[in-house]
């Protein structure tokens, strides 16, 4: 009888042990299947996000040239009108996530910077110059920054970056959606968002 019970028991101890590998082999490959679909639609989720502006702007510019101890001098001078498109973006194919799978926490580890691509059209009307004093190379590339410049500064001022930025929030909150639709958390900074909402805290 003991025999018996003895080998009933190490059969049932077979049992339980043969289904309880299925077990963990089956949540395994669930859970490395629901990972690489993570991976793939995080993936999909990142795009370019931008922002276009137009800024337009009216330049003077004046040079003078001293010569024989200052007694003559040569000028040149220019009127210049700027229409400069820009554009804000954020290139998401940079994001940078990693999977913690045992936790079942993705997380945001490098959000890239914006990108700011300023594309001037540049027109001259009234242009003077004298003859020893003319417009060459060096003064379009003074010229250029100067007006690069300005435009930044313009930009910053603007609502574009927080425009481009409120687009970039979009983007995660996609990411936020998908990962709680499968029982995941998202983490960013080690703070896990419980609502959509919360990502618009983010500070960039």
């Amino acid at each position: 009888m003991k025999n018996f019970l003895f080998g009933a028991f190490l059969v049932l101890l077979v049992v339980f042990g043969v289904r309880y590998c299925e077990n963990k082999n089956q949540e395994r490959d669930e859970l490395e299947e629901s990972t690489a679909l993570l991976q793939q639609q995080i993936k999909n989720v990142g795009k370019l996000v931008v922002t276009e502006g137009t800024f337009s702007q009216v330049y003077s510019y004046k040079n003078s040239k001293k010569f024989y101890l200052d007694i003559f001098s040569a000028r040149k001078k220019a009127l210049i009108i700027v229409n400069a498109s820009v554009t804000v973006a954020y290139d998401l194919s940079k994001l940078k996530t990693e999977i913690d799978e045992e936790n079942k926490i993705v997380r945001i580890t490098e959000i890239p910077k914006e990108e700011i691509s300023i594309n001037p059209e540049i027109k001259y009307y009234d242009v003077t110059q004298d003859y020893l004093n003319q417009f060459d190379a060096a003064d379009h590339n003074k010229i250029r920054n100067r007006i690069d410049t300005s435009i930044r500064e313009k930009v910053e001022a603007s609502s574009l970056r927080s425009n481009a930025q409120n687009r970039l929030i979009s983007e995660l909150q996609k990411i936020y959606i998908l990962t709680n639709s499968m029982g995941w958390t998202l983490q960013y900074n080690e703070k896990n968002f419980s609502n959509s909402e919360e990502l618009e805290q983010i500070k960039l």
